[in-house]
């Protein structure tokens, strides 16, 4: 049993990462709903937080059926992030985690996300601001260092489990390679044999199928793995991988039905936590995720694309259905 403070979360468990437009409650419950040990927020602004935005607040909500779930801010300065963490706890969290990983330019030129490899001083300084500032757990989700000359994960994860962080996850990247490239592990593996490291390792990066999730288990020896980019459209792989970890065997592909199922279902909450014109709105995004792969979704995706209402939707999804009924008694 793995535990972030008094959150006991199962032996290895399977995190959904906090990913910008993607991570709110919509799709974190369907993420729940297949097998997601433990989820985080959208990440927030401290600054935003403290002005107030709506669109800050809104990334607060968090609902009894997605726990135990984390909420994400960053920032780069100390009292700022002191008192979001502090407005955070008003909404009863089971943690707070810190991004010091983000590596967009308009998130790193405010000194926040990535943007602190650089000065390690001031990361455990504004770590410690908001430990000091909360009673929930505090974690951290970093990368490797700023770039390949400049790799300082050791130091970092010695000192912020000084300040009193509970779980770290490290992205085996570089704020340097983004998203592109090969993620290291190795890193993670160092890490975890150091004797002076006692919280969870969670690691992140390139986990996309069951059989990679199995090999860095065994290689790497983290506490946990979080899975961001291959859960969009896909919250099935969770149970995938946990089907696979204990059985060597693989759970049978979603089919057409299950896909269409999911996209109604993330509609549905959508609708219900944003309204139903702008959370099928911002459903847009997500069609040709769901479908990836599938052949001839191309004029059904367009037609997704122009409903407003849940009553369009299920038309829309109904002819998708009875095509690809037919098209499957012909294949």
């Amino acid at each position: 049993m793995i535990k972030i403070g008094n959150i006991e979360l199962p032996e290895f468990p399977l995190l959904l990462a906090p990913m910008e437009d993607v991570s709110d409650p919509p799709f974190r419950r369907l993420c729940k709903m297949h097998g997601a040990d433990l989820m985080y927020s959208e990440f927030i602004s401290s600054e935003g937080l403290i002005r107030d935005a709506i669109k800050s607040r809104k990334k607060l909500d968090i609902f009894d059926y997605e726990r135990p779930v984390g909420i994400q801010i960053f920032g780069g300065d100390e009292e700022a992030m002191a008192m979001s963490a502090r407005i955070v706890e008003t909404v009863n969290p089971d943690l707070v985690d810190i991004n010091f990983g983000c590596p967009v330019k308009k998130v790193v030129c405010k000194g926040a996300g990535a943007g602190v490899l650089k000065d390690v001083d001031m990361m455990v300084r504004l770590t410690k601001a908001v430990v000091n500032s909360t009673s929930l757990p505090v974690t951290v989700k970093t990368r490797l260092g700023w770039d390949s000359n400049s790799i300082n994960i050791d130091e970092v994860a010695e000192r912020l489990q000084e300040t009193g962080i509970k779980a770290l996850t490290i992205h085996a990247r570089t704020r340097g390679q983004m998203y592109k490239g090969e993620a290291d592990w190795n890193h993670i593996s160092r890490i975890k044999q150091n004797p002076n490291i006692e919280i969870p390792i969670f690691g992140n990066g390139d986990i996309d199928s069951p059989e990679k999730a199995l090999e860095y288990k065994n290689k790497y020896a983290c506490d946990g793995i979080m899975i961001g980019r291959a859960a969009i459209g896909y919250p099935w792989i969770f149970n995938e991988i946990k089907h696979f970890f204990k059985t060597g065997e693989h759970l049978a592909a979603p089919t057409i039905s299950d896909r269409l199922l999911a996209v109604r279902q993330h509609a549905e909450w959508s609708a219900e936590w944003k309204g139903e014109r702008l959370g099928l709105v911002e459903m847009r995004q997500h069609y040709s995720n769901y479908f990836r792969g599938i052949p001839h979704f191309k004029d059904f995706r367009r037609k997704f694309l122009e409903v407003f209402t849940l009553q369009e939707m299920d038309a829309v999804i109904q002819e998708t259905r009875e095509f690809y009924a037919e098209y499957q008694a012909q294949v």
